[in-house]
């Protein structure tokens, strides 16, 4: 009798095992806070959904890649795009890694708020700079697998600091050297740091 019990019992434990593990809430999402001059930034990244950005990313953020650079495209009511310039509008090259594969297939919606890597007309040229899209932007989305349709990958979005997004938009821009739409003052983002629940 008791080894009876003890087999439904150990029984009883596999077939609860799985339904356990399965009940347990996958790991947040992680979040940064992108410190800038004019205010801060709170941003969610999907990770699941983006997971070579959001690596790509994070490993910037650590190597602390991002401090001191600026916002150096500026477009009203389109995106505000920083990560990989100087204060005096050079390239920072020092620390920037290799290109990235382009996860725009991920479905995820350049939507108002939402952050995707910046690149080059070649898909797959991502590197450090990102951009924060001020409006709904469908026209960034995936549409196909040519050059021109591949679209821009999100991989977060901002969840705290949309007024400062919108400020940083709507700030009076020019032009330097080649570069359009360009802030009159930099915008700085003096850091970005990761901000885990």
């Amino acid at each position: 009798m008791l080894r009876t019990l003890a087999v439904a019992g150990a029984v009883a434990v596999l077939l609860a095992a799985p339904g356990a593990a399965e009940a347990q809430d996958a790991p947040p999402n992680p979040r940064v806070v992108i410190e800038t001059s004019m205010g801060d930034i709170t941003v969610e990244l999907f990770r699941p959904r983006a997971t070579v950005s959001v690596v790509n990313f994070l490993t910037y953020v650590q190597a602390g890649f991002y401090d001191g650079t600026i916002f150096h495209r500026v477009i009203r009511n389109l995106i505000i795009q920083g990560g990989g310039l100087e204060q005096d509008h050079t390239p920072r090259a020092e620390g920037l890694r290799g290109p990235i594969l382009n996860e725009a297939t991920n479905r995820l919606q350049n939507r108002r708020g939402t952050i995707a890597m910046a690149r080059l007309g070649e898909p797959n040229s991502a590197r450090a700079q990102f951009f924060i899209n001020v409006g709904h932007n469908d026209m960034f989305n995936h549409r196909n697998t040519t050059q021109n349709g591949y679209g821009y990958a999100v991989f977060g979005e901002v969840v705290d600091g949309m007024d400062v997004v919108d400020d940083i938009a709507r700030v009076r821009t020019t032009r330097v050297g080649r570069m359009n739409d360009v802030p009159r003052e930099n915008v700085v983002i003096h850091t970005i740091r990761r901000v885990d629940p």
